[in-house]
């Protein structure tokens, strides 16, 4: 591995060095943390940040001591590489989330990374006697399952490895039998013109039969997710009741959902915490 000359050493801006080390992974396939230090001459910790930015951009895939090209063929990275990003804005949201649920309801939780961590935030919560949640992804009903007072119902089909979830109309017919008041749903994408889509149709199709079963539509979707055009809608925008996201989400698309009437929230780790102590408190408010 080679670097120019003049963007050797302490020269090397951020993000210069970043588009050279991802240049790097895509030539060579792979890159160790070590040698990028050593190259650049930064320390491993500056390289380990570089990498995180890179990942979050999907550029390049992070693993135990440096980092892989991006599968181009691969329309959606795997649960666990997606489950690391943004990983504290999905905790709040998760936490916010939560506290929107009461004892009693029966909820539709898909199988996005935030939705598990909407489901972590239910099980510490203590004194559910009557929970019902429906789900179609296997992380999310193996979180769940067996805590007292969360009855876990699941949706049955094919399994896909890349999402951990279960997709096809197998599961289709449980949404007649049960009243859902909320559906907690992720998406791969979120544009004003439309709304919620997913990296691909059969994910997308299982959440459509989400969307028409919910009475209430709770988008939960951190800012890399806002305007940017997924391949699959599930969910147009006017359908969407509140959204629950971090506070990078971009001021115009916010001004223009709430001039549709579509409450939204922005979420920090201020108020993160607020709705932890809130718990089941549907009162809860969460600054903008």
């Amino acid at each position: 591995m080679t670097v120019p000359a003049s963007a050797s050493g302490g020269d090397v801006f951020a993000r210069e060095r970043q588009e050279h080390i991802v240049r790097i992974v895509e030539e060579h396939g792979r890159a160790r943390v070590s040698d990028l230090a050593a190259l650049f001459g930064v320390s491993a910790v500056t390289i380990r940040k570089d990498l995180v930015a890179l990942e979050a951009e999907r550029r390049l895939t992070r693993t135990h001591g440096g980092a892989i090209a991006v599968d181009r063929s691969r329309p959606e990275l795997s649960f666990d590489i997606r489950e690391r990003l943004q990983a504290d804005e999905k905790q709040w949201i998760g936490a916010a989330a939560a506290t929107l649920v009461q004892d009693g309801e029966s909820i539709v939780l898909d199988a996005s990374t935030t939705a598990l961590s909407v489901a972590r935030h239910l099980k510490a919560r203590p004194g559910w006697s009557q929970l019902t949640v429906l789900t179609n992804g296997l992380r999310i009903a193996s979180e769940l399952a067996g805590h007292p007072g969360i009855i876990v119902l699941m949706l049955g089909g094919r399994v896909r490895w890349e999402a951990l979830s279960v997709v096809g109309q197998l599961g289709d017919g449980l949404f007649s039998r049960i009243n859902i008041q909320k559906a907690f749903l992720g998406a791969a994408g979120f544009t004003l013109e439309s709304g919620l889509a997913d990296a691909t149709d059969e994910e997308a199709q299982i959440k459509r039969s989400m969307v028409a079963a919910a009475r209430e539509i709770i988008a939960i979707v951190d800012r890399t997710k806002w305007e940017r055009a997924a391949f699959a809608t599930f969910c147009p925008t006017d359908q969407i009741s509140i959204v629950l996201t971090d506070a990078g989400a971009p001021d115009a698309m916010v001004q223009a959902l709430e001039g549709r009437g579509i409450r939204v929230r922005l979420i920090g780790a201020g108020q993160a915490g607020a709705a932890q102590t809130a718990g089941s408190s549907s009162a809860t408010r969460f600054a903008r």
